[in-house]
């Protein structure tokens, strides 16, 4: 019988991914059909004019090719980082499953970050690893101290994104340099850049800082976000020596991306002039959105990313509710330290006004909304 049959336990009791609300789900529930998506960090502007063009060439027909030859090329080109230490994925999510199925045995300890992406806790777990969760400040910053002294343990895999998601800020140089400092030889630091490219100039590029560094790593980046291919699921890893790039190859499936995200990537590397003027508008947007949070007297960390952080002092769910009704899909936070907190995607100008509306509507209802959490 089906009751008896004995499942992994570490897979079995796992936590859900946090995932942001489908548009076509949010209309059936709401009956509205303008509905602004605000929860999974898309480019409101979408992708390059060449990235459709380029589909237009697509044989469905034909398998991709799995060693994705042609997008390693042009990303070797771009990041200047030899080939044979380029691995790509469906997603970066797929090389965060990758490079923990490459790296870890049973019983293995893994440090990462809270609030956190929650696939830096899931997949280490998945392979039967102990999470250790090192919170940010009070005031939402990174703690060198406390990830300095956990990794006095020597765990076999550090997770950290940087930018931060969910919070939005960065590590600045100094910190960045101590926190390689700190990495012993035992242990491999995964730095994920998922929003690099919405940094300001400031912010340090990890990929070159580490390129100088003696430690293990792996950086991870990808097209969903920045260059507005998150439909087609397509991210990739930089490993620092060929030989984890190659254990990572191998713990990920054959034909992994599709051959529409493999044409479509390169495409994309090939106008990056696009890229740029999409990130600078959303840049724009962001900060008028975190001044105009702000101003209502609710704390939302610094962010170098497409989104912002707010406590909207209630919890998230009924937040969530909250701009749900408004037509606004926003994401609330799960983890039980952060329950009023939600995770809001910068918008198009007017698909921002109307989130800020509903966070004023929503700010008036504050003493109602807590008595309800």
């Amino acid at each position: 019988m089906a009751d008896t049959l004995r499942l992994n336990p570490h897979v079995a009791e796992l936590p859900p991914y946090n995932a942001g609300m489908n548009i076509a789900v949010a209309r059936s529930k709401t009956g509205l059909t303008d509905i602004a998506a605000l929860a999974s960090n898309e480019n409101p502007y979408g992708c390059s004019p060449k990235v459709t063009a380029a589909l237009a060439s697509l044989d469905p027909s034909r398998y991709a090719d799995p060693a994705c030859v042609i997008l390693r090329d042009a990303l070797s080109r771009k990041i200047g980082v030899a080939g044979n230490r380029i691995v790509i994925g469906n997603g970066s999510e797929e090389m965060i499953a990758a490079v923990c199925r490459a790296v870890l045995r049973p019983d293995a300890t893994v440090v990462a970050m809270i609030p956190g992406f929650g696939l830096h806790e899931i997949e280490p777990r998945a392979n039967g690893a102990k999470i250790i969760k090192i919170p940010m400040t009070k005031d939402l910053r990174f703690d060198l101290e406390a990830m300095t002294t956990a990794l006095r343990e020597k765990p076999s895999i550090f997770f950290i994104s940087s930018p931060s998601n969910p919070v939005g800020p960065a590590l600045r140089q100094d910190q960045l340099s101590s926190l390689i400092a700190a990495v012993p030889k035992e242990t491999l630091l995964v730095f994920d850049e998922a929003y690099f490219e919405f940094c300001d100039g400031n912010t340090p590029d990890g990929l070159k800082t580490l390129a100088d560094s003696a430690i293990s790593w792996v950086v991870l980046r990808t097209f969903s976000k920045a260059y507005g291919l998150a439909g087609l699921r397509v991210g990739y890893a930089v490993a620092s020596d060929e030989r984890l790039a190659q254990a990572m190859s191998s713990a990920k499936t054959p034909f992994n991306v599709n051959a529409a995200a493999q044409l479509a990537a390169v495409a994309a590397l090939d106008d990056e002039n696009w890229m740029r003027v999409s990130v600078e508008s959303v840049v724009k947007e962001r900060r008028r959105m975190a001044a105009a949070i702000a101003s209502l007297d609710l704390f939302v960390p610094d962010s170098e990313t497409n989104f912002l952080f707010i406590d909207v002092g209630c919890d998230s769910s009924i937040a969530f509710d909250h701009f749900l009704s408004h037509g606004v899909i926003v994401k609330p936070w799960k983890e039980p330290e952060f329950a009023s907190f939600i995770r809001v995607t910068v918008g198009l100008p007017a698909e921002n006004d109307r989130f800020l509306e509903a966070l004023r509507s929503l700010k008036d209802k504050l003493p109602e909304a807590k008595v309800a959490s």
